[in-house]
């Protein structure tokens, strides 16, 4: 398909004190959201003799950097969810965010995901933005499954 439009991404954070939408509906700002890997899948060696080996490294985890208008209801409620979960370790690091394609028929699940931090926040001349960011141990990424939703 060669076709995008934000409005087919759904997005959203599960954990304990709920489930907030991050996607379409939430002012996500122009920058939107973005999912990176922590560090690289592979690990080249190069000996002294030039030659080399490939390791292949069992992470899978990824930072979430969810980008949304300074305006956005969304901000206070990851900030209540932030709050209520930094009060103890049996609340940390057991959420959960699903973010799907609905044009492409892209899947990205992420597990065991924590708040790296709350939002630096700005107050400037213009609103801009304010950056969540978090941290996902387990990631599942499938892309263009070829599985896309198509309303008639």
């Amino acid at each position: 398909m060669s076709t995008y439009s934000f409005l087919d991404v759904s997005a959203a954070l599960s954990g304990p004190g709920g489930t907030i939408n991050m996607a379409a509906g939430a002012a996500v700002s122009d920058e939107g959201i973005t999912i990176e890997p922590v560090e690289d899948k592979n690990i080249m060696t190069i000996g002294a003799d030039g030659n080399g080996m490939h390791s292949l490294a069992a992470n899978e985890s990824s930072t979430v950097t969810v980008r949304l208008l300074k305006t956005s209801p969304v901000n206070a409620q990851l900030q209540t969810m932030y709050n209520y979960q930094t009060t103890s370790a049996v609340l940390h690091g057991r959420n959960t965010i699903t973010v799907r394609d609905a044009g492409r028929g892209d899947i990205i699940t992420l597990e065991k995901v924590a708040f790296k931090k709350r939002a630096s926040i700005t107050y400037a001349k213009e609103g801009g933005m304010n950056e969540w960011t978090f941290d996902a141990i387990k990631t599942n990424q499938v892309l263009g499954v070829g599985t896309p939703t198509i309303s008639g």
